[in-house]
């Protein structure tokens, strides 16, 4: 059952807090890598009960006037039609939404770097495209040896060929539309030329994940590993960090790895690195407002296990090999947990066995698990999802919310002319009919009245659903894993 655990006003208020106290660390001017999702960040809040998806941007409209926002893309990811997998869209595409949902906050959007530029023909339409929309662009160009030639790299011939990008606020936001974009890169080019110019600047990097004042093997933080088990990520004790100060602070291998470079780097640049340990550079106070850590530990516990069944339909869908299944079935292993902790599993599994056909379950809030069976007119989900309506307004389970004279016209529609052949209703159909009968029926109108009880609600069905079907889902706020199996044995699947 969902609990909280995480204070989020008080994150806004300290991690405002503490942007502003690196920025005067610098004299005035920080460059900050944004890693992961600035908003839309439902993986935090998943695992960190109580923070909003809206979080960090919410706090960055705390600093508004004192922050601009530069988009980086690899220019290799827009030659390569890279795709954001999480929206189904290129990362090119994605920098225009970015653009429009940061512009939409209120946020300043300075300007668009193209990283790795080397005359793509994709990246060069790709700017014409951007600045016949009055956008800034600029290009940084792949540098030989990078990143271990640091006399090669911090000079003329390597940040020096780079264009200077023109900010004018104290905070710099720099964001990308997913990894290997070259986001610390861009920093570090900006730190050159701001150096050789007399300008006082530094810079700073703001992950949400692992947090480094929670132990390693912390659920949160293996919920990182799980999310990130595609990438070979690894948290680990930061070594510098605890040569330096004797303090044990987690991170990760890819930013232990490179520290000693970056710190190179800054030796190079400033005369003397700033930072001892590649946690001193971050400004992550996440851990610092969990408020009750058996909520979280039991909310991310939840999180490695919908990753695990994640990437087992990956797999069954063809869009993985497989290998982070193993990965994070070992994660699972450690935390103490297996698919016998997701209390709708069992039940849903149960239903099928019984019926014959697709079932689903949904845990709510009050604990009881409701389930979902196939029928003539209706999909496992939309049947699961009417039957926890029923439940969360008290309304018998003989009660029919939507008149078999509604759905029949339905199915007659879908397979008659829209050339369907599943003439069972979808959750979105669904929804929609019990809306109209609300118009007219009071038990309709009670049970859509509960639709908002429904979010942090984790379901699970027997099959894949088709995409329409985990749409809803996610729309409704609804923790949905699958059994990695399809209704049919069809090669190709909607």
């Amino acid at each position: 059952m969902y609990r909280l655990g995480f204070d989020n006003e008080k994150y806004l208020t300290l991690q405002s807090q503490q942007i502003k106290k690196r920025i005067d660390q610098f004299g005035g001017k920080l460059y900050l890598e944004f890693g992961g999702k600035l908003f839309d960040d439902h993986h935090a809040s998943r695992v960190l009960p109580g923070f909003k998806p809206d979080s960090k941007i919410n706090m960055l409209l705390q600093l508004k006037d004192q922050a601009e926002i530069v988009i980086v893309i690899n220019s290799s990811d827009i030659e390569k039609n890279k795709v954001r997998g999480d929206l189904g869209i290129t990362y090119d595409l994605d920098v225009l939404r970015l653009i429009d949902a940061f512009r939409g906050f209120g946020l300043y959007v300075g300007s668009v770097v193209l990283t790795q530029y080397s005359a793509q023909p994709a990246a060069e339409a790709f700017q014409k495209r951007l600045e016949a929309l009055g956008v800034k662009v600029y290009r940084h160009y792949p540098i030989p040896g990078y990143p271990y030639d640091i006399a090669s790299i911090v000079s003329d011939e390597g940040y020096g060929k780079n264009e200077y990008i023109e900010t004018s606020r104290s905070l710099v936001v720099i964001t990308a539309p997913g990894p290997g974009s070259g986001k610390m890169a861009t920093c570090l080019s900006q730190l050159y030329h701001d150096n050789k110019c007399g300008i006082q600047a530094g810079y700073a990097k703001f992950e949400t994940f692992p947090i480094w004042n929670l132990p390693l093997r912390h659920p949160v933080n293996m919920a990182y590993e799980a999310a990130t088990a595609d990438l070979n990520d690894v948290n680990m004790i930061d070594p510098h960090h605890l040569e330096a100060y004797g303090e044990t602070a987690v991170n990760y291998n890819r930013d232990v790895e490179i520290f000693p470079v970056l710190s190179a780097m800054f030796d190079k640049i400033y005369g003397k690195s700033p930072y001892n340990s590649p946690t001193d550079m971050g400004v992550n106070m996440a851990g610092f407002c969990i408020f009750d850590d058996a909520a979280v530990r039991e909310a991310a516990c939840d999180e490695i296990i919908r990753r695990y069944y994640a990437a087992c339909c990956n797999r069954r869908k063809g869009l993985s090999d497989g290998a982070d299944i193993t990965k994070i079935k070992l994660l699972m292993n450690n935390a103490g947990i297996s698919e016998k902790n997701r209390a709708a599993v069992a039940p849903a599994l149960a239903k099928e066995e019984e019926t014959g056909m697709p079932a689903a379950a949904i845990e709510l809030p009050d604990g009881c698990v409701v389930t979902g069976k196939t029928s003539r007119l209706l999909g496992a989900t939309s049947a699961m999802l009417l039957n926890a309506l029923k439940h969360l307004g008290g309304i018998d389970d003989d009660v029919h919310l939507i008149s078999p004279k509604i759905i029949e016209p339905v199915q007659d529609l879908k397979t008659r002319h829209l050339g369907n052949h599943n003439p069972r209703l979808h959750t979105d159909e669904v929804l929609i009919s019990l809306s109209i009968c609300a118009a007219t029926e009071p038990m309709a109108a009670k049970a859509m009245a509960q639709l908002s009880s429904l979010r942090h609600c984790q379901a699970h069905s027997t099959v894949i659903l088709s995409q329409v079907d985990e749409g809803i889902m996610k729309k409704l706020g609804i923790d949905l894993t699958c059994e990695p199996k399809y209704q049919t044995k069809k090669l190709y699947h909607k």
